[in-house]
């Protein structure tokens, strides 16, 4: 199957079918809570959401999390993510722009500052694996140029490509191509994964290269697993995929991983963050934003505007957490103690 079938197939499952973790507590956040604080001793009024990210000011430390682009159908939600973005000052990232290179026509689906001139952090992205497949840091600064990105993702996918029936497998010796790019890509440049989230193990390899910082994306949230598992027609990579949909490391843990190993680095918490609260206790274990996908591709479908309600309810949300914490910024929401209880909100 071609690229350009594999992202409309990725784009049909996602909108379609079942791709997350069943349960709703695999993020781990479900056994964390906020001290509800009856008295905030703040107005609701002096509560900022508004953070500077990677030198950028945004109007609430969200990203629009990496999903697609690289067909006219991919293009069209990008653009309509970039709108919503742009429209609530938060930042946007590509999907991966693979097709890019291998089909420079494809770059108007990636543009999206064309549509969105004013979006506020636009992240470029690309696998790390394909470091060992040709690309080197000519290519990524194609990449970046060609979109006017401000900072640019290297995912980190071995159990998506394990699975995918035709996955680029070839994980050897990334570390030392990696820093080797790095300092030439021109922009800030983030490693994430893409859904079984960052061990200590590996924070200890990233800690030793020239990245800004991290995007979690920790188990949680859509299962790239068990969505290469619809695709494939070999039973045993089927089941296979099925199994490990529930393999990785749970998003609060994460964070708090990355964080401690991290100290000075950007943390990005990302991996079935669905909600404001959510958002809010990614902050107080150590994110600096956090990234929502999904949701906010189920919206674009429908349209900008209902993207931009999707945004706004966890802006507002993610405000009120802070309310009832007494947190009039971001920074202090970041000082807030969670305490280990079940937390009602976070309920299947």
């Amino acid at each position: 199957m071609g690229e350009m079938d594999r992202k409309d197939s990725h784009l049909a499952l996602c909108l379609a079918e079942p791709v997350e973790i069943i349960s709703r507590r695999a993020n781990g956040f479900a056994d964390l809570r906020f001290d509800h604080d009856a008295l905030p001793e703040i107005d609701k009024a002096s509560v900022s959401t508004e953070v500077d990210l990677l030198g950028k000011r945004l109007a609430a430390p969200i990203v629009v999390g990496a999903m697609t682009g690289g067909t006219p159908r991919t293009g069209e939600l990008n653009r309509r993510l970039a709108l919503a973005a742009e429209a609530c000052r938060v930042g946007l990232a590509l999907g991966s722009q693979r097709k890019m290179l291998e089909d420079p026509s494809t770059r108007a689906t990636f543009a999206v500052r064309q549509a969105a001139p004013d979006l506020p952090l636009l992240f470029g992205n690309l696998g790390a694996v394909q470091l060992n497949y040709g690309v080197g840091a000519r290519e990524i600064r194609r990449l970046v140029d060609g979109v006017g990105c401000d900072a640019f993702l290297f995912h980190l996918n071995p159990l998506q490509e394990a699975i995918q029936p035709e996955g680029d497998t070839r994980f050897s010796d990334l570390v030392s191509k990696l820093r080797a790019v790095v300092a030439e890509v021109g922009v800030p440049v983030l490693l994430k994964e893409v859904g079984a989230g960052i061990s200590r193990a590996t924070a200890l390899k990233i800690r030793d290269l020239p990245v800004a910082g991290v995007e979690t994306s920790g188990l949680g949230g859509t299962s790239w697993s068990k969505i290469e598992s619809m695709r494939t027609t070999d039973p045993v990579q089927r089941s296979t995929g099925e199994l490990f949909a529930r393999w990785g490391i749970p998003t609060a843990e994460s964070i708090s991983i990355c964080r401690s190993v991290l100290p000075d680095r950007v943390v990005i918490a990302s991996g079935g963050i669905r909600n404001g609260i959510e958002a809010a206790k990614a902050i107080a274990l150590g994110a600096d934003a956090v990234a929502l996908a999904l949701p906010l591709l189920r919206a674009a479908e429908r349209s900008v505007e209902d993207a931009i309600l999707a945004l706004r309810r966890v802006i507002e949300e993610l405000r009120t957490t802070m309310f009832l914490t007494g947190c009039r910024t971001v920074s202090e929401l970041r000082l807030r103690a969670l305490v280990r209880a079940r937390d009602l909100t976070a309920e299947d």
